[in-house]
């Protein structure tokens, strides 16, 4: 039995000093995104970036003129980024309706067919597309990004560009299904390692996630679509909070009444801590190494 709380409070005291070392701020969750799929388009080599409506957005900014500070591979500072005599041609198109090249945002797209902008995309923004071989540019209308994960498919036709809205549903259905089974997955591991083995105490568990966990994450997907960053985190935590509460509150009372040999009180509530910590910043780390899934 002694072994038993030893290996409780070691496991409660590892998860608790792991979440503590994330920084939950806006820097650490999932970042709004935007990502274009071309359509048509050629097999030759294209590059291809998001015009921004302002001169600058998270880290991405326009090149202020100091070969210093040019975001290319002939500069030893960025030789893995885009190549010179690319991202020269970008820095030197001008849209006819002031929309800027933001440096470090060039994407080879010939053969994947797609761009994704992961991190501190521009709100309002044009598609540019580049062809080296002809050294010819394409550019889209004006843009507006919609989601916190915004999609868009871009159509070639000729010597223009349309572009339309087309969110993967399918993709955040099936990442929505898998963040349930991983944190159920998490939680039924830490129920395990807290002696909590009985089938009718493992039921509750189960029930009880399943059915916390679908509501979180749907009302999470729905502030993730509508909302920005910061609404996103913060509503992580706080949802988070009041599924700890009402699962404290069904372990203590269901899983007392169902077990052969009931635990301390203590043990119910504490489980139920060191479970949705886990859960939240193995999530925060997934979503680190996967972004998307969390």
């Amino acid at each position: 039995m002694k072994r038993r709380k030893i290996i409780c409070l070691l496991i409660s005291t590892f998860f608790i000093l792991s979440l503590l070392t994330i920084s939950v701020s806006a820097d650490t969750g999932p970042k709004p995104s935007v990502h274009v799929s071309f359509e048509n388009m050629g097999d030759g080599i294209y590059y291809a970036t998001l015009l921004s409506k302002n001169d600058s957005t998270g880290p991405f900014s326009v090149w202020d003129g100091n070969e210093d500070e040019a975001w290319h591979s002939g500069n030893d500072r960025y030789d893995e980024s885009t190549p010179e005599e690319i991202w020269r041609a970008f820095v030197e198109y001008k849209d006819k309706d002031g929309y800027y090249f933001l440096q470090g945002t060039v994407w080879e797209v010939g053969k994947d067919k797609e761009l994704a902008w992961t991190y501190y995309p521009p709100k309002s923004f044009k598609v540019l597309i580049y062809n080296p071989e002809n050294e010819t540019f394409l550019v889209s209308d004006v843009c507006e990004k919609y989601a916190f994960d915004s999609y868009f498919t871009a159509k070639i036709d000729g010597e223009s560009i349309s572009v339309r809205r087309s969110y993967k549903w399918g993709l955040e259905v099936a990442s929505l299904l898998a963040r349930i089974l991983i944190t159920i997955a998490i939680e039924i591991g830490i129920a395990l390692a807290f002696a909590f083995r009985n089938k009718k105490e493992l039921l509750v568990l189960v029930i009880a996630n399943t059915t916390t966990q679908i509501i979180l994450n749907v009302i999470l997907n729905i502030i993730n679509f509508n909302s920005g960053q910061r609404a996103f985190v913060v509503g992580y935590i706080l949802l988070e909070i009041a599924v700890f509460v009402i699962e404290a509150v069904l372990y203590t009372l269901l899983m007392r009444r169902l077990a052969e040999k009931p635990k301390p009180i203590w043990r119910y509530p504490l489980y139920a801590l060191v479970a949705n910590l886990s859960s939240f910043g193995i999530g925060l780390l997934i979503a680190r190494i996967i972004p998307g899934i969390f």
